[in-house]
Formats: C-alpha cells, structure tokens, sequence
C-alpha cells in the first residue's frame, strides 16, 4: 500500500477514504474499458475460490501489507463510545423495570409457595411423575432447541452485524474474524443466560418435589445447562453458513414438529406411568440430549451405570461444536450478512410500532416462506361459478400450502388434549383447561384464514374481484368454517367414545366464531398505538397497555369468553344459540372494520 493511503489512518473522515480518494485519481478515462470487479471484499460468484473459507478469511488483499484491522477497529470504537453509553443507560433502565416488575408481581407467588411448602404441601406425586418422564423430557427440549436456533438462522443467525458494519466495516482492509467473530461469542455468551437460569430452576424443582438435594441435583443439572445451548448455537451456526442448508431445515420442520408432539406425548405418559424402557435406553444414548438428562436421571435415584461416559462425550462433543462454529463464523458469506442484517432491522423497526403482521411477513420472506406444491383444482363452472370463484381460490391456497394444514391439525390435537386433561383433573383445573382447549383452537382455526390476512396486507388485492371488500372478507371465511368444524368433528371423536357424545356437537361449533373472529383481526387495521397511553397511573401501573391488547385480541377475547362461560353451564339448546349469536355478532364488527379499512 502507499504512503499516503497508509497516512488516511490518521485523517478525519476515518480509515479507507483516502484510499478511495487516491485510487480516484488513478482511475482509466470514462472511454476506456473498465473491467469487472467484485466490491472490494468480495468475490466474484464464477470465482472457484468463493466457498473457500480461507479466502472469505483474508478478503483478497494482503494480510501481510495492507492488514488495517487494528488502526480500523480503534477508529469504530472511538466514534461509537457515545453510542455505547447511551445504549448502557437504555439497558440499565430496561432491567431496572423488569426487575422491578418481577419484584412487584412475582413476590406473591413465591410467598404462596413458600408458605405451602411450610405448610407441608406434598409435591412428591408431581415430583415422581417428572422423573419418570426426563429421558422424553430432555429430548423434547433439546429438540425444541435446535428447531429455533435452525429456523433463527434463517434470517437472523448467531453472526449478525448492523447493517452499516456490513456495508462499511467489511469493505475496508480488515480480517473478516476480527469483526464476525466477537458476533458469534455474544450469541453463545447470551445463550448462555436463559440455559443456566433453566438449569438453576430445573434442579430448585428437583428440591422441591423431594426427588434430589439441591447439592446433587445442581451440579447434575448444569452440564445440560450449559452445553445445549451451546450445541444450538453451534447447530445455528452451521445452518447460516452455508445457505444451501435453509431448504433442508423448512423441509424438516414439519416432520420435527411432529416428532416434538410425540415426545411430548411419550412425557405425559411415562409421567402417568406408562413407560417405553427400550425408548428411553435409546433417548439417553442417541446423542447430546441424552447424554445431558443422564446425571439429572442419577441424582434422582435412577440407574444409568455409564453416565460418567454420557458426561465426558457431552463435553467433547460440545467443545468441537463450539471450535469448528467459531471456525465458520468467519467465513459467512457477505450477501448473507447484508440480507440478515436487512430484515433484522425491519423485524425490530416494525416490532418496535406493534405491527406484529409486519414482522412476520419479514421473517417468513427472509425464511422462504411456506413449502409450496403444484396441485390443480378443478376450477367452478356453470352459473355459480362467480360466487364459488373465491372458495375455489381459498381451497387451492390451502392444498397448496399443507404447512398450514398440519399446523391446524397440531393446534386442534392441543385444544382437545388441553379440554380433556381439564375434565379428567375437576375441580378449579376444568375450567382453564376449557379456557386453554379454547384458545388453541382459534389458533387452529386462525391457521386456515391466512388468504383472508394477505387480502388486507394490500387491498389492491381486492380489484379484481367484483364484491365490495365487506362481502369478499366474508366468503374467506368460508372454507377456514368448513374446515375448522371438520378438524372439531374429528377431535370430538375420542369425547364421544369416552362417554361424552355432546362433543360431536359443541367442538364443530366452535370453528365459526373463531373464523368470524380471525375475520375481525383480519380487518383491524394498522395498530394504534395511541392506546398504549390512554388512561391514568395506579398503584399496579397504567391501563394503556391493557387497553391496547383489548383492541388488539378483541375478537378471539370475545369468542373465547363467551364460549368458555356458555360451554361450562349452558344446556345444548343455549350453546347452540349463543354461538350462532356469537357468530353473527363478531362477523357484523368484521365487516364494519373491512369498510373502515376503505375509507
């Protein structure tokens, strides 16, 4: 490098404009031909060595002559010193009012708790249950962990810079490592956090319920604590760095899930006392997760004579992991870093306004959106071909879409294992299980209005059909009906064996209001955040923030309120009228705001 673009080290503007300024004079006439150059960071796509990580490492310049990391970075931190204290105080603050809101809501709790177990509340049943189930229950968990970090790592990852350090910082002379490294060690840093509090309340639990002392079941605990988390960073890192790895984590997403159900399943049952013994020796020796829930099943008393082997191949696995992640997390490539840092900063922009619908438009772009397939449906003919015109549309979207499908399904199967486990407990547990059996049931059914969503997303949407926008959001509400009250049918099958027949009735019901109300969230228009200030001070804080979710959840608020109190007390003659009412009611308001969305 020459002496006076070393010199632009030392200048105002910041290390690498006098390089662009010197280079500027040296530039050929506009009549001659330039050649095609990558930016200078980069390669060209052709280049057989842009998948070498050796290469994305050095950034095609000399380390040996023109290497500016240390002057660079010096410079970054200089100007963002401000930056970083502001950013300090707005943390500081932040934690101020979580502690203060845990302090302030959680004391109680733990006083009741306390109080109970000084009172001899006996939480061995619970306790027993918990350890019969810990094979299924730590690989559901760590199951669950790798199918966030991999879906986080399709738009997000655990390297992601801000968007003027990816266009500005990685074009100067510097080591990609220096700068993309120190990324991946805050993530892992932070995933570090929730991993230990888990751990400390997982083994606090184990004292609780009688199983194991806290001095066993802590250090029993903290190897998982520990090392899941940072397997599913690792697990995030490897999906980012190589993008052609995003179509095989969407593609096994859905059989993941299942397999999540499953465990989950297999939990409740070994819980209850139904136990696979050769299904859990495979979960404990299969891999890491099962390696982990080892020590905890010792410090419960049960038998497993290699846990000190399951331990020690944890902890390798986990070190290589972690070494060859911090190995790659160099090597991501800069369109993937430019593309994440792009929508991060809309998904944060948008969340920071309460458009959640903005957000996951933005997360489902930047992850590829639904798995689509090429299915044909015969389209209608004859004289009410027009009316049927958007059935038919709603219909090939959702054979189109079967992720959306097999989301109801789960949501459904939920909803009726929540009422169920509600009726068989009694008591003061029946009616929350109605409540939770209710609410994931308008998420099923809210699954399936996803055509009705994107209809409002644009409303230029909407010039090509010939109905005012009330009427074509109310015809989207047909097939989320159809099938929703189909999947309630066939939920309320087991009910009907089981000696409740009325199921065959009020779990079909249900599917209309919440599709009304999936309508009326449709049509709510932009988010008003007004609302968040309404109100004045109280002792246990200000309204606004309730009277802003009453705004924003009022549909499936409503329908699950009235349902939950018509369904614990209501002959089926009332149920039955009440929710055609109900339904009636909710799809009236959603027609109203489809009008207001006109004007």
């Amino acid at each position: 490098m020459t002496g006076s673009s070393r010199a632009s080290a030392d200048t105002p503007e910041g290390p690498g404009l006098a390089d662009h300024d010197a280079d500027m004079t040296d530039s050929p006439a506009p009549d001659s031909p330039v050649p095609d150059s990558p930016v200078p960071g980069e390669l060209a796509p052709d280049d057989p060595a842009a998948d070498d990580p050796d290469t994305y490492a050095s950034g095609g310049w000399s380390e040996a002559d023109d290497d500016r990391t240390t002057e660079t970075l010096a410079w970054l931190r200089t100007k963002r010193k401000a930056h970083r204290r502001r950013q300090g105080r707005d943390l500081a603050v932040l934690l101020y009012s979580v502690l203060l809101a845990v302090v302030g809501y959680g004391s109680g709790l733990a006083v009741h708790f306390l109080r109970g177990l000084d009172e001899g509340t006996d939480y061995g049943g619970f306790g027993a249950g918990l350890t019969r189930g810990l094979p299924a229950l730590f690989t559901a968990l760590s199951l669950l962990l790798f199918l966030v970090s991999a879906r986080d790592a399709l738009w997000r990852g655990p390297v992601v810079l801000p968007g003027p350090a990816v266009g500005w910082l990685l074009a100067q002379p510097v080591r990609r490592a220096a700068v993309l490294r120190p990324w991946f060690r805050l993530s892992a840093g932070l995933a570090l956090i929730p991993g230990v509090l888990g751990g400390v309340a997982g083994a606090v639990a184990l004292r609780v319920t009688g199983q194991a002392s806290i001095g066993e079941a802590l250090p029993a605990a903290l190897p998982a604590a520990v090392c899941l988390p940072l397997l599913a960073v690792a697990f995030g890192m490897a999906v980012e760095r190589r993008p052609d790895r995003a179509r095989t984590v969407r593609r096994w997403t859905a059989p993941a899930v299942l397999l999540l159900a499953a465990l989950g399943a297999q939990t409740g049952l070994a819980g209850s006392g139904h136990r696979v013994r050769p299904l859990e020796w495979v979960e404990l020796w299969s891999g890491p997760w099962g390696w982990a829930a080892q020590p905890v099943v010792r410090a419960c008393g049960g038998s497993v004579p290699g846990w000190p082997a399951a331990l020690a191949l944890l902890l390798a696995a986990t070190a290589a992991a972690v070494v060859l992640a911090h190995r790659e997390a160099a090597a991501v490539p800069t369109g993937q870093l430019r593309a994440r840092a792009a929508t991060a900063t809309t998904v944060a922009s948008v969340a920071w306004s309460l458009e959640l619908r903005a957000a996951k438009l933005a997360l489902l772009e930047a992850g590829g959106g639904d798995a689509t397939r090429m299915v044909r449906l015969p389209p209608p003919r004859g004289r009410w071909a027009r009316h049927l015109a958007v059935v038919w549309r709603d219909a090939l979207t959702l054979l189109r879409a079967p992720g959306r499908v097999g989301r109801a399904v789960l949501w459904t199967a939920a909803a009726a294992t929540a009422a169920g486990l509600g009726a068989d407990l009694g008591g003061e547990r029946r009616p929350v299980g109605l409540v939770v059996g209710l609410v994931c049931g308008y998420l099923a059914v809210g699954a399936l209005a996803e055509s009705a969503r994107v209809e409002t997303d644009d409303l230029r949407r909407a010039a090509w059909s010939p109905y005012r926008l009330r009427g074509l959001m109310l015809q989207h509400g047909i097939v989320p009906a159809v099938v929703g009250a189909v999947l309630g049918l066939l939920a309320a099958v087991p009910f009907a064996l089981h000696g409740a027949p009325i199921a065959l009735l009020y779990l079909p019901l249900c599917a209309f209001p919440f599709t009304a109300a999936a309508l009326y969230g449709a049509c709510r228009g932009p988010a008003r955040t007004q609302l968040m200030f309404l109100g004045g001070g109280s002792p246990i804080g200000s309204p606004g923030p309730l009277i802003y979710l009453a705004w924003y959840a009022a549909g499936p608020l409503v329908a699950v309120t009235v349902l939950a109190l018509t369904l614990s007390h209501g002959a089926p003659a009332t149920v039955l009228t009440v929710t055609v009412l109900l339904t009636a009611a909710i799809a009236y308001a959603a027609s109203a705001a489809a009008n207001k969305l006109l004007r």
